[in-house]
């Protein structure tokens, strides 16, 4: 594919030579004008994939909106804006993010100075255009990551009203590492005509990842959280817990434990997800205790280990739970356990998984001699 210097001297700056599988088929249909749906392994480099021909396409001496990216979170949103920025910026683009949970004087600010790429999320983003800050009509190219996430119910009304008001000419890629045949489906209701590329897309296949999974009694799961924690060597680990609730309470008792562990969660402020976040990636804080709002897009390098410490609601969510770990080809252990209440669920999660992951009852006598060893 032939793109222009200042592209190229972007991605080597950062240290990027050759394209990923996903990369090396999307970007030539996204260049051509095509339509897109794009599945691909978490940790694949979709992102990428669209803001290299989005930065190509976009046209430095328009000032109007002419590129919107929806995600469904605020982090992804700040992580896609940062690699979207890094390729737009040499063009003299200017790019801006949208999302909830801090002020909007500093959005009003960016749009008002004739922002060209909008990164955001649904809700904020509409709010603006409700407001009348942000006109969509003249967009040209729109990108809905994780797109199965964006088009189910919670986020599918205030998407739908996005979409309406953008031009029926623009260019649209859905991109996402799980793609139900029912976002296809939705998908043709928003696309012309558009190209399907699947690259390593099979749920059944995460050669990167070791799975350990362990039946355990409930009252039994803190002291094996303990012993794998003691055991992780300084890794990084990521620990998903079910509820807003119950992910703070867990942290909190970690955090009086002595583990170096914060929680990221929905209610918390957006300066104070940011700094966990910020935290996280520097090692400061190590254990990162979350809800399923990690559960999707974040590029974080080192996580060694996943621990399904509850169990998600859907395959779709195992699958992209234990993606933090594993990323592009690197090793990487996802741990889950299993209550006697959650065996309906997982005998379902394993099934869309094909059956394969074994399991086995949590040895106990683990714990105990963790807490032979601490009292000594």
């Amino acid at each position: 594919m032939v793109l222009q210097a200042s592209t190229r001297a972007a991605l080597s700056r950062m240290n990027i030579s050759e394209p990923t599988p996903i990369q090396e088929k999307i970007i030539p249909l996204l260049l051509a004008g095509r339509d897109v749906i794009g599945q691909a392994r978490t940790g694949s480099g979709k992102t990428l994939a669209f803001a290299v021909p989005l930065a190509e396409q976009c046209d430095q001496s328009d000032r109007r909106v002419q590129a919107l990216v929806l995600v469904p979170t605020r982090e992804l949103a700040i992580q896609v804006a940062g690699v979207t920025e890094a390729m737009a910026s040499p063009r003299s683009l200017r790019c801006t993010l949208l999302y909830g949970g801090r002020s909007y004087r500093p959005e009003y600010a960016a749009l008002k100075a004739s922002a060209q790429i909008i990164v955001g999320t649904p809700g904020r983003t509409l709010d603006h255009v409700r407001q009348g800050t942000l006109d969509l009509q003249s967009v040209r190219f729109m990108v809905l990551d994780e797109a199965d996430e964006m088009l189910d119910r919670g986020f599918a009304h205030d998407v739908e009203a996005i979409l309406s008001r953008t031009p029926s000419s623009r260019q649209t890629a859905l991109l996402s590492a799980t793609m139900p045949e029912w976002v296809s489906k939705t998908a043709t209701k928003y696309m012309r005509n558009p190209a399907t590329v699947e690259v390593d897309a099979d749920l059944k296949a995460l050669p990167a990842v070791e799975h350990q999974v362990y039946t355990i009694e409930k009252s039994d799961k803190m002291g094996a959280l303990r012993t794998l924690l003691n055991r992780r060597d300084g890794e990084a680990v990521l620990v998903f817990g079910r509820t807003k609730r119950g992910v703070k309470r867990l942290a909190a008792q970690l955090g009086e434990l002595g583990y170096p562990a914060e929680a990221l969660q929905g209610n918390l402020s957006q300066n104070a997800r940011e700094r966990v976040m910020a935290d996280f990636r520097s090692g400061a804080s190590p254990i990162l205790v979350a809800t399923n709002v990690a559960a999707r897009g974040l590029d974080i390098e080192g996580i060694g280990q996943v621990i399904n410490y509850d169990l998600p609601d859907s395959d779709l969510l195992f699958t992209h739970r234990v993606g933090r770990t594993g990323r592009m080809g690197r090793a990487g252990v996802a741990v889950t356990f299993i209550t006697p209440d959650e065996e309906p669920k997982w005998r379902e999660i394993n099934r869309s998984m094909g059956g394969r992951l074994t399991r086995q009852p949590w040895d106990t006598s683990r714990v105990v001699r963790h807490r032979l060893r601490s009292a000594t």
